[in-house]
C-alpha cells in the first residue's frame, strides 16, 4: 500500500479527540493533578481537599499563595499571574462541589491523646487563651461560612505540617493572624494529639460547613472575608 494510503487508513481508524470544553472544570485540571480528581485530596496525605470548603476560605488561601503569605513554590508560581476575580472563580468552583469523603486513614488515637484533643476541641483552655476549636470551626468541625475551613477529612501529616507552620511563622494570614496566635499557644503534645484525633474522625455523608455564626467569633481574624 502506498505511504499516503497507509496514513489515510490509520487516520480513519484513530479515535477522534474529545472536543475542548472551555469550562472551569477543564481549566482547573492543573489543580487536580496534585489535589486529586475534582479536588478530593491528593493520595500522599499532604495535598489537601479543595472540594466543598467555604469559598471565602479558599479565596483567602489563593490570595495568600499569590501574594507570598504562604510559601510553596509550585503554588506561588502557578497563581502569580492570576487576578483577584479569577481566583474568586476558582474558589467558587471548588466550593460548589459536593463530593463524598473517603473513610479516615488514621486509627483511633491512644486514650491520652483522645482525651487531650477532645478537651481542646470542645472546651478550649481559658488560662492559655485557647478557645475551643468548635467555636470557630463549627460544632461538627466541618467549617463555617463564609471563610472558616473544616478540620475533619484532613490527613494527619497535613494537620501536623500546617499547625507547625502556623506556630513557626512559615504560614501567615492577614493581621490579626488568629491561627498563628493559637498555634503558638499550643504545645507540641497538643498538636500531636489534635492531629491524631482529628484525622481519625469520619466525615458524615452530606457534610457541609455551618452557616454564618450569629455570635462573634472568640478572636479577631484578619484572614476572614
Amino acid at each position: 500500500m502506498p505511504v499516503l494510503g497507509l496514513l489515510l487508513a490509520c487516520a480513519a481508524q484513530a479515535p477522534l479527540a474529545a472536543p475542548f470544553e472551555d469550562s472551569m472544570a477543564q481549566r482547573l485540571l492543573a489543580c487536580t493533578g496534585c489535589h486529586g480528581p475534582q479536588g478530593r485530596a491528593g493520595r500522599d496525605g499532604y495535598y489537601p481537599r479543595l472540594a466543598g470548603k467555604p469559598a471565602g476560605y479558599l479565596y483567602q488561601q489563593l490570595l495568600s499563595f499569590r501574594d507570598g503569605r504562604r510559601q510553596y513554590g509550585p503554588m506561588n508560581t502557578l497563581l502569580a499571574p492570576l487576578s483577584d476575580d479569577y481566583l474568586q472563580d476558582v474558589a467558587t468552583h471548588f466550593a460548589n462541589l459536593e463530593l463524598p469523603y473517603p473513610p479516615p486513614q488514621s486509627r483511633a488515637p491512644a486514650p491520652a491523646d483522645q482525651q487531650r484533643a477532645q478537651a481542646l476541641v470542645r472546651q478550649g483552655q481559658a488560662q492559655r487563651k485557647l478557645p475551643a476549636c468548635q467555636q470557630c470551626h463549627g460544632e461538627a468541625l466541618l467549617g463555617r461560612q463564609p471563610g472558616v475551613p473544616g478540620l475533619l477529612g484532613l490527613p494527619r501529616d497535613y494537620l501536623l505540617a500546617q499547625l507547625a507552620a502556623w506556630r513557626l511563622g512559615e504560614r501567615r494570614s492577614k493581621a490579626p493572624d488568629c491561627m498563628a496566635d493559637i498555634a503558638r499557644r499550643l504545645d507540641p503534645e497538643d498538636i500531636r494529639a489534635l492531629a491524631n484525633w482529628l484525622s481519625a474522625q469520619a466525615v458524615p455523608a452530606g457534610a457541609k460547613p455551618a452557616p454564618v455564626s450569629e455570635q462573634p467569633l472568640p478572636l479577631r481574624c484578619g484572614g476572614l472575608p
